[in-house]
């Protein structure tokens, strides 16, 4: 939702500054992204703790995974800054794309360490089975972060506003504050539960282990989608570049909502397959298992229908380029199309990251990534299009998670019982 509001307001200042925040968009998401073990791995060890029946080691283990989600958010910040421009760079984008791309990646990068504690103190209540203040927490954050944006963007009375730095700062400020709300309530709980607060070296360092697993599953998903937009970027050059990226942008950014959407399945299933698994319960967590994928399919086709009939309506809501809305539409039909079999991969890779497979998962990654990469670069030097490419991202990149993930579901090695299943 930040990111989309971001689209959004930035669509009505030009083409350019919504090209640049598609690359500037895709940087932030894999560094944040590449730490989103903070929630996922975080909810499956609180979840087997509290299904042990052990509410404090929960917490002990939730309050070690925020205490690395700050040290990691201090070096990616200092890394980011420092190296901005190179990573536009990478891209190869136009030098206006790259001018705004750097302009609103610098300051995003300051919210790296809010970003990453909002992702740990999540991941402990949603393993407490406690999704309700992680929503109300959202919803205010993304409230504040609109208001901001165009505040800060446009400006009020005779004041212009910032442009492009100031959806970056907007975003930024309603970052903090929402992780400030969402550690407070985290705190109190450890308090009432007399876990430690104080940093653990070695609580942070068993965090930090736990989790490379599925930093190396993430790394390999975030690269997938990485070569995806630099497919994008060698498939054309000047205007139609421009024209192809700030599509790219808004299709990415109303997936990775949709998936958020679906992954509300998942999520729940990390939670709940943590707690049985804990609990050493294998046959509750297979049934829970079977009875979320058929959610997952029900949920894909339904995101899927509304994704189809809203493309005409979407992309005057982000831009007034007529050239930007009109591409937007079949990209958003191949998009709709996949939807069904995101919902399956979503709840099965949240399933299989609650039972702490993440070694699995790594390897499966790899395994899609070799095959996804080699594809869609064929096609963007080939000349086949944006849209073209969005079908071998359905196709190629979500059919093969869909086979990887349907057959290591199928077997029970993953139906590993106990806390101590998690330590490496």
């Amino acid at each position: 939702m930040f990111l989309l509001a971001d689209a959004a307001v930035v669509g009505h200042l030009g083409t350019p500054e919504l090209a640049g925040l598609g690359v500037a968009g895709a940087v932030l998401q894999t560094a944040v992204g590449l730490c989103v073990f903070l929630a996922y791995g975080t909810t499956a060890a609180v979840a087997r703790h509290l299904g042990a029946g052990d509410t404090r080691g929960a917490l002990t283990q939730g309050i070690d995974g925020v205490w690395l989600a700050v040290l990691i958010g201090v070096l990616v910040t200092v890394a980011g800054v420092a190296l901005t421009e190179p990573l536009v760079g990478l891209f190869g984008p136009s030098p206006a794309v790259t001018e705004h791309a750097v302009t609103y990646l610098r300051i995003a990068f300051l919210g790296t360490t809010p970003l990453l504690v909002m992702l740990a103190t999540t991941g402990v209540l949603r393993g407490l089975q406690d999704t309700r203040t992680p929503l109300v927490v959202a919803v205010a954050g993304n409230l504040l972060n609109v208001v901001l944006n165009v505040t800060l963007v446009y400006g009020v009375g005779s004041w212009g506003g910032l442009g492009l730095a100031g959806s970056a700062i907007g975003s930024v400020l309603a970052q903090v504050a929402s992780a400030v709300a969402l550690l407070a309530v985290v705190v109190r709980g450890a308090r009432r539960e007399g876990a430690r607060l104080a940093p653990d070296v070695r609580g942070i360092r068993a965090a930090g282990r736990a989790g490379v697993a599925l930093v190396v599953r993430t790394l390999t998903l975030r690269a997938a989608l990485l070569v995806t937009t630099y497919a994008v970027t060698i498939g054309a050059t000047g205007r139609d570049q421009e024209i192809d990226l700030a599509t790219h942008q808004l299709a990415l950014t109303l997936w990775t909502f949709l998936a958020f959407v679906l992954d509300a399945i998942a999520i729940a299933a990390q939670a709940i397959t943590g707690r049985h698994l804990g609990a050493g319960d294998a046959a509750a967590a297979r049934a829970v298992t079977d009875r979320m994928v058929r959610w997952g399919i029900v949920s894909g086709i339904v995101t899927g229908l509304l994704l189809a009939a809203a493309s005409p309506l979407l992309g005057p809501l982000f831009t007034a380029d007529a050239a930007v809305r009109d591409l937007l539409v079949p990209v958003l039909v191949v998009a709709a199309l996949a939807q069904p079999i995101a919902g399956v991969v979503f709840v099965l890779d949240g399933v299989l990251i609650g039972a702490g497979d993440g070694l699995y998962l790594a390897r499966a990654g790899l395994l899609v990534l070799l095959l996804h990469a080699p594809a869609v670069l064929a096609v963007a030097l080939l000349g086949g299009g944006l849209v073209v490419v969005w079908v071998v991202f359905g196709v190629v990149f979500m059919g093969a998670r869909l086979v990887v993930l349907v057959h290591r579901a199928r077997g029970d090695a993953w139906l590993v019982t106990g806390v101590r299943s998690l330590t490496p």
